[in-house]
């Protein structure tokens, strides 16, 4: 999944990147309220972790912004050193999904990132069963029958976002966007998407047949089940 880390500690924020980027994720970085600005602009997300002490603005502020942009669904994670009840209580109302107050535990902010996600897709654990297929999202593993199948870290990103938003129609644009990154960098003629999503199919259906994962001509994959 896509990361932007809004942390002006540089030291920190490479800590988080180092070990979140060993997880699987795609981390970007942001050192100050403008530039966070700009690329949550351009950019969708799974997560934010958001510093409230920011260079150029407060990040109550960023995240009153985020809110008020229509069809975000960007979970938010408040990290500060700041631990004051009011502040807690204000970062959840402005529409923070969860709060860490500095010094806190790597496991810990991934554990709470897997909690949310389970909330957000009404999950009990994490593993999703899909047509016999289990999708291990803690562990970033897909097996059948309690094989393991052999995926790449991109195909199981995308396959882990069409499971996540099941019976939804998710363009390349959406796909590109939350398993590459920055969509700025990314050509828009290539057909990389199409070729990960082959080579993911194709695995798949070397274990079984997978008529419910569709093609939507001319605009991207849906996941049904």
């Amino acid at each position: 999944m896509n990361i932007l880390i809004v942390e002006d500690e540089k030291n920190l924020a490479l800590e988080m990147a180092d070990f979140l980027g060993k997880e699987g994720y795609t981390i970007e970085h942001a050192w100050k309220k403008s530039s966070a600005e700009e690329k949550i602009f351009v950019n969708a997300y799974d997560f934010i972790l958001l510093d409230l002490g920011l260079p150029g603005g407060d990040g109550f502020e960023l995240l009153h912004q985020l809110k008020k942009m229509s069809g975000r669904e960007d979970a938010v994670i408040i990290l500060t050193a700041r631990g004051e009840l009011d502040d807690r209580i204000k970062g959840l109302e402005e529409g923070a999904d969860d709060y860490l107050a500095k010094p806190f535990s790597l496991t810990e902010l991934l554990a709470r990132m897997h909690a949310i996600i389970r909330r957000k897709h009404k999950l009990e654990r994490n593993e999703v069963n899909i047509h016999d297929f289990i999708l291990d999202i803690k562990n970033h593993l897909v097996s059948f029958d309690g094989q393991r199948i052999n995926l790449t870290n991109k195909e199981f990103e995308i396959f882990n976002y069409l499971v996540l938003n099941k019976n939804r129609v998710i363009s390349r644009a959406n796909l590109t966007e939350h398993v590459w990154g920055d969509i700025l960098e990314v050509n828009s003629d290539s057909n990389f998407v199409d070729v990960h999503v082959k080579n993911l199919r194709k695995k798949l259906t070397a274990h079984a047949a997978i008529d419910w994962f569709e093609t939507v001509r001319s605009i991207g994959y849906r996941i049904n089940f």
